[in-house]
């Protein structure tokens, strides 16, 4: 039997990558990674912004690093065996690293199950996010990293 999908049931998934902040999960679209590293030294850069925790040494290159916890107004970093440094290749070739909690798994949501929120949010919170996805029988916060990375502020 010679069964063929009609392009009405393709299905377009996009990987993410789930890290874990406090209880909260959240998706990282796996096509912004660059690369993941174990916590290493972070030397503090003064008068950043507050959010900015400092800049490491990647093989040579010197990558600003930042707190999602900070920028998300939650509680800060306490870093753990767990926790990682999700290093993402911004479209202008540079660099950024997130520090997360941890890493947990790299999943594939369906392009047509990302909703936006219906509920009220926080405005500055909300710009973060680009939906909610559905994997499996659980949620995922999917994050807007243009968003999350631009020093727009929001009044």
């Amino acid at each position: 039997m010679d069964e063929k999908m009609s392009t009405s049931e393709v299905v377009n998934e996009v990987q993410y990558i789930v890290v874990k902040l406090g209880g909260e999960h959240y998706g990282i679209d796996i096509a912004h990674i660059d690369n993941i590293v174990r916590m290493s030294r972070i030397t503090r850069v003064p008068k950043s912004q507050p959010y900015y925790v400092g800049v490491i040494n990647l093989r040579g290159e010197v990558v600003p690093i930042m707190s999602l916890r900070r920028r998300f107004g939650l509680d800060n970093d306490e870093y753990g065996n767990q926790t990682r440094i999700i290093i993402i290749r911004l479209e202008d070739m540079s660099m950024i690293g997130f520090v997360v909690d941890e890493v947990r798994e790299v999943v594939n949501i369906d392009t047509r199950t990302i909703e936006k929120p219906a509920f009220k949010l926080d405005e500055k919170k909300a710009t973060y996010l680009a939906g909610i996805g559905k994997n499996g029988d659980s949620l995922v916060s999917l994050l807007d990293i243009k968003a999350v990375i631009s020093e727009k502020k929001a009044e």
